[in-house]
């Protein structure tokens, strides 16, 4: 029964994981130890980001890394820098031909219609680089995208869970 229930709450989690609206993807060092890593601190000279949407990402990036085990600190083992930026993107729809005069049915002759509408809107990105603070190399990057910049209110739910998302790679699973 242990087992029935285990399955069950995996085939969950992968569902639910696989209907995000996000695209996210990571990369690491394959001679970085993560183990080794206690401590961080945030550096944010590229984060260019309003003062509210950059408090939304760096709590919530300070939580996803504390349960982690990782700990701010003045002398960090990691430096986590932080890059948001966005592209303007536009969305062609269109239907097809449908008769809505005509024999046959949808597949018939007569005279027909589609509609082609499109949509602009900013999407926004995330990156999140881990650097070893003695080697100040990157060993560690998550990237996510997908963040509905233009809607104040999508942004305040998508900033966290994007984070999450993004910090659920790390550390990374070795193969």
């Amino acid at each position: 029964m242990k087992k029935y229930v285990l399955l069950v709450l995996a085939a969950g989690t992968m569902g639910l994981t696989s209907c995000s609206p996000f695209q996210v993807r990571s990369d690491y060092a394959e001679t970085a130890n993560f183990n080794l890593y206690k401590t961080y601190k945030l550096r944010i000279d590229d984060l260019k980001l309003n003062d509210i949407d950059k408090d939304r990402v760096l709590n919530e990036l300070s939580k996803q890394l504390q349960t982690k085990g990782l700990h701010p600190g003045e002398n960090p083992d990691l430096i986590v820098n932080v890059k948001a930026n966005h592209k303007k993107v536009q969305d062609v729809q269109s239907s097809r031909p449908y008769g809505m005069y005509g024999w046959g049915g949808p597949y018939g002759w007569g005279v027909g219609m589609s509609r082609t509408w499109t949509s602009n809107y900013n999407e926004g990105t995330l990156i999140v680089d881990l650097i070893d603070a003695a080697s100040q190399k990157l060993v560690w990057q998550g990237i996510g995208s997908g963040i509905s910049v233009d809607s104040p209110k999508s942004k305040q739910r998508q900033i966290p869970e994007i984070v999450a998302e993004i910090m659920a790679n790390y550390p990374p699973q070795r193969k």
